[in-house]
């Protein structure tokens, strides 16, 4: 994985298609994209609907780029997007990951730190406080499996 264009079909991989299951906060998705968000991005169709290559602007606009991830070892930004993607504490993640600062406030020392961290041990770590984070949100029992199953791919991806 080398690239956006890369890490946005692996992520697919991982969201798939329609989506409005009952228990999932985020509501109606599709490709991942809540409704809120594609609303936010000028789409007014039905959320089954919503284009692929909306989904993918909409990725590289909103969890991509505002993360610098282009700047990033492909592993280690791979794992940043799919979590900026998904949701959760991301830049508290990437800061205890690679051994920043802990603030939760994105900026060039957390760049730094990132940049400066062992792809590997990156890795690692960021995906263990993703997953401790996840077994503490009510939806754990409804969503346990398909997290769980997200979790292991992304491991595979941050090891090759």
């Amino acid at each position: 994985m080398n690239s956006f264009d890369d890490a946005f079909e692996a992520l697919i991989g991982s969201e798939g298609g329609y989506s409005f299951h009952p228990a999932d906060p985020g509501g109606e998705t599709m490709w991942g994209v809540t409704a809120r968000v594609a609303r936010g991005y000028g789409y007014a169709g039905a959320m089954k609907d919503l284009p692929l290559d909306l989904a993918k602007r909409i990725a590289k606009q909103k969890y991509w780029d505002p993360l610098h991830l282009d700047e990033f070892d492909p592993r280690v930004a791979f794992q940043i997007f799919d979590a900026n993607y998904n949701g959760g504490l991301v830049v508290l993640w990437m800061q205890k990951a690679s051994g920043a600062k802990e603030d939760g406030k994105f900026g060039p020392d957390t760049v730094d730190a990132v940049k400066a961290a062992d792809p590997m041990r990156f890795v690692l770590r960021f995906i263990a406080y993703r997953l401790r984070y996840l077994k503490g949100l009510h939806a754990w029992p409804t969503f346990s499996r398909g997290w769980t199953e997200r979790m292991a791919t992304n491991l595979l991806l941050g090891a090759a």
